[in-house]
C-alpha cells in the first residue's frame, strides 16, 4: 500500500475534505446575510457599526468549519448528534448514508460521503494553498519585525513629547515610540504589545506640524483600537479560508471600514475635518502590498476617504470585486450542492417486498439468497444482522464475502432472531454494485437503520507460516473464468473458477471443505475471516498463486456467518477424527493462526426499527 492509499484510508482526510466542501455554501450563506445587514447600515456615518458587522461575519466564517468538523464526529453517547457513515476498507465501494436518531420528522442528512480519492485531492490542494499563504503571512511578519530596526532613527524629542500628548488626548495609556524610517512611505504602526509608529523621512520637517499631528492621531487610533492584532487574526482567516471568494470580500470591507473609523476618531480629537483631509492629500496613497498581512493601517481608498471627510457623495467604502467574487462563490456552492445531492441520492428499488418469515432462523430451512441477473434481489429468511452484513460487505472484490458478524455492533436481540424475506426489483436492469446500494437504501427506509463507523482495538488472527515455511500446493495451469464483482461464480463447462475460494462445503459427519483454483493468500484470508468471525491479517509474505483444498471439522471455532444462521445453543456436529481449522491449516498448508490484537473497523448500530410489512 503506497502513501496515497494510506492517507486516503484515514478518517480525518474524509472529515477534513467534507468540512472544506461544506464551507463553500456556508461561507456564501454568511456573506449573503452580511450583505443584507450591511445594506441596512448603508449610512456613511456608521463605519464603526459596519466594521463590527464585517468582523462578525468573518468570525462566523472562521467558526463554521470548526462546527462542521465537530458535527462530522459520530457519537455513541449522544443519540441526538447527527451520525455519519464513512467509507472504510471493509466497504470501500459503498456510499454511506448520514442519518440521525431524532424522530423521523426531523431526520436529516449532514453529508453524503464523497469518493475517497476526490476528498483526498481536495485536502491536498487545500494544504498546498494554505502552506503558500502561511509562508506569505510569515514573510510579512518577518519583514514587519525588521522594520522596527532597519534604517530607522529616533524622532526628535519634541515630537516624542507631542506623540505622548496626542496619545493622552485619544485615551491611550500604553507607551508608544516614534521612529523615522527610510523604508515606509506613509505613517505606519508596527507591533501590538510594544507598538511603534514609523513616519517617512522628511515628513516631520516637510509637512506642516498640524498636518503631522492629524496623521499621528490616525495611527494612534489604530493602536487604541488594537487594529494590529485584529489584522493579524484577519490574515490568519484569509490564509486558512483562502479558497472562498466571500472571505476576501468581507475581509476587504474590514480593512476599508477600519480606516474610516480611525479617520473619524482622529477628526473627533483634532476638531478640524478640513485640516485632516489636507494632511491626507499631501501623502501618497501608495501602501506596500507585501506588508498588508501585518500592518494595522492598510486599507481604504484615499480619494473616497477625503471625499467623505469633506461631505461629498462618494462610495462609503470600496466594494472592489465583491459582486464578481460572490458570483464565483454562488457557482462553487452550486457545484458543491450538486456533488452532495448526487452522493446523497442513493439508488432505490422500484418495488420492494419485506415480510417476516414466521419459521424463524432455522438452519434446516431454506436461507440466503442474493443478486439475481438484472439487479433483482431475493433474500429468504435472513435476519437484519445478515442483511447488514450483505449490504455493507466489500463488493469491490470479485469474490466478496459478507461483513464478519463481529464487525457489526449493537442493536436489539431481534436483529439476530427475526428472519425476513425480501423480494425487490429495480426500475431497470442494474449491476451488482448498484443493487447493494439499493439494499442499503431499503434498510434505511424500511428498518430506519442508522449507524456509524468506528475503529476499535479487537482480537484478530495473524496468518503466519509455520517453521519450515508454507506448504501451499502449486497452482495448476488450467483455463479460468472470471465474474463481475458481486456476482456469484457459475459453473462453465470446461472452465475452472479461478481466484475464488468456494465453500465451506459439507463433507458429511461434520466435515467441511473449502476449495479454490489459482487463489492467493488474500482470498484465503477473506474466507477465514468469514468462517472464524475475526479479522485475519496476512503475515505470510507469500505473493504467488496456489490451489486450495482444505478439510476440517466443524466445531465451536466456526462462529462466523455459518454461526449466525444457526440458533444459539444448537449442536454443531463434529468429526472427532478430523482436525479443526487451526490444525488443518498447519498440517495441510503449513500455515498457523496466531491470536493478536489490532485496529478493526466496526459498524455500530445506533437505531433500528422493525419494518412495516407490505
Amino acid at each position: 500500500m503506497n502513501v496515497v492509499q494510506i492517507l486516503v484510508s484515514h478518517p480525518w482526510v474524509e472529515r477534513l475534505g467534507m468540512t472544506l466542501l461544506h464551507f463553500l455554501w456556508q461561507g456564501l450563506f454568511i456573506a449573503i446575510l452580511y450583505a443584507a445587514a450591511r445594506r441596512i447600515l448603508a449610512r456613511p456615518s456608521c463605519p464603526q457599526k459596519r466594521y463590527l458587522l464585517a468582523c462578525g461575519a468573518l468570525a462566523a466564517m472562521m467558526v463554521a468549519p470548526f462546527v462542521t468538523w465537530e458535527l462530522m464526529v459520530p457519537s455513541e453517547q449522544n443519540s441526538e448528534v447527527v451520525n455519519r457513515i464513512a467509507s472504510t476498507p471493509q466497504a470501500a465501494s459503498t456510499t454511506g448514508t448520514a442519518t440521525t436518531t431524532l424522530p423521523d420528522s426531523v431526520r436529516a442528512t449532514v453529508s453524503g460521503v464523497q469518493p475517497e480519492q476526490f476528498l483526498f485531492w481536495v485536502v491536498v490542494i487545500w494544504l498546498a494553498g494554505a502552506m503558500v499563504f502561511w509562508v506569505r503571512l510569515a514573510g510579512g511578519w518577518v519583514v514587519t519585525a525588521r522594520m522596527r530596526s532597519t534604517l530607522v532613527r529616533r524622532a526628535p524629542p519634541e515630537w516624542q513629547v507631542t506623540l505622548r500628548k496626542l496619545g493622552a488626548q485619544i485615551g491611550l495609556s500604553q507607551p508608544v515610540q516614534l521612529l523615522v524610517s527610510a523604508v515606509v512611505q506613509v505613517p505606519t504602526v508596527v507591533g501590538w504589545l510594544r507598538p511603534v509608529v514609523l513616519v517617512p523621512v522628511g515628513a516631520l520637517g516637510g509637512l506642516p506640524a498640524e498636518h503631522v499631528e492629524a496623521l499621528l492621531l490616525h495611527e494612534l487610533a489604530h493602536i487604541r483600537r488594537h487594529d494590529y492584532l485584529i489584522n493579524i487574526l484577519q490574515s490568519v482567516a484569509e490564509s486558512l479560508l483562502f479558497y472562498h471568494p466571500a472571505v476576501w470580500w468581507v475581509s476587504g470591507h474590514i480593512r476599508a471600514e477600519r480606516e474610516l473609523c480611525c479617520d473619524d476618531l482622529a477628526v473627533s480629537i483634532s476638531g478640524d475635518a478640513l485640516r485632516y483631509a489636507l494632511a491626507l492629500a499631501e501623502l501618497e496613497s501608495y501602501r506596500p502590498a507585501h506588508l498588508g498581512a501585518a500592518l494595522a493601517a492598510n486599507g481604504g481608498t484615499l480619494a473616497n476617504r477625503i471625499a467623505r471627510l469633506l461631505g461629498q457623495s462618494r462610495p462609503m467604502a470600496p466594494i472592489g470585486l465583491g459582486p464578481s467574487l460572490l458570483a464565483i462563490a454562488i457557482l462553487l456552492s452550486a457545484l458543491t450542492y450538486g456533488l452532495f445531492a448526487q452522493s446523497n441520492t442513493h439508488p432505490a428499488f422500484e418495488v420492494a417486498s419485506v415480510k417476516r418469515n414466521l419459521t424463524g432462523i432455522d438452519p434446516n430451512q431454506p436461507m440466503g439468497g442474493g443478486y439475481q441477473p438484472g439487479g433483482r434481489l431475493h433474500m429468504v429468511n435472513l435476519p437484519l444482522r445478515g442483511l447488514i452484513q450483505f449490504a455493507y460487505a466489500n463488493h469491490d472484490s470479485p469474490h466478496w464475502l459478507p461483513l464478519p458478524d463481529s464487525q457489526v455492533v449493537g442493536g436489539p436481540a431481534w436483529t439476530k432472531t427475526d428472519g425476513y424475506d425480501i423480494d425487490a426489483k429495480p426500475e431497470r436492469k442494474t449491476d451488482p454494485e448498484h443493487m447493494w446500494l439499493m439494499l442499503q437504501t431499503l434498510l434505511a427506509d424500511r428498518f430506519h437503520l442508522a449507524f456509524h463507523r468506528k475503529t476499535r482495538e479487537l482480537p484478530v488472527y495473524e496468518l503466519e507460516p509455520i517453521t519450515g515455511g508454507p506448504k501451499l500446493p502449486a497452482a495448476e495451469d488450467v483455463g479460468c473464468v472470471s465474474f463481475p464483482p458481486g456476482t456469484p461464480p457459475r459453473p462453465v463447462p470446461g472452465k475452472a473458477d479461478c481466484g475464488y475460494v468456494a465453500g465451506p462445503f459439507s463433507g458429511g459427519a461434520g466435515l467441511l471443505h473449502i476449495q479454490g483454483r489459482k487463489v492467493r493468500v488474500a482470498d484465503l484470508v477473506r474466507e477465514l475471516t468469514s468462517i472464524l468471525d475475526r479479522p485475519v491479517v496476512d503475515k505470510t509474505g507469500f505473493t504467488g498463486e496456489f490451489d486450495l483444498d482444505l478439510s476440517f471439522t466443524r466445531d465451536e471455532t466456526i462462529v462466523g456467518f455459518l454461526g449466525l444462521l444457526a440458533p444459539a445453543g444448537s449442536p454443531l456436529p463434529a468429526d472427532p477424527n478430523s482436525p479443526n481449522i487451526f490444525a488443518a491449516l498447519e498440517e495441510q498448508l503449513g500455515l498457523k493462526l496466531v491470536p493478536a490484537k489490532g485496529p478493526v473497523d466496526v459498524l455500530v448500530i445506533d437505531h433500528v426499527e422493525r419494518p412495516t410489512e407490505n
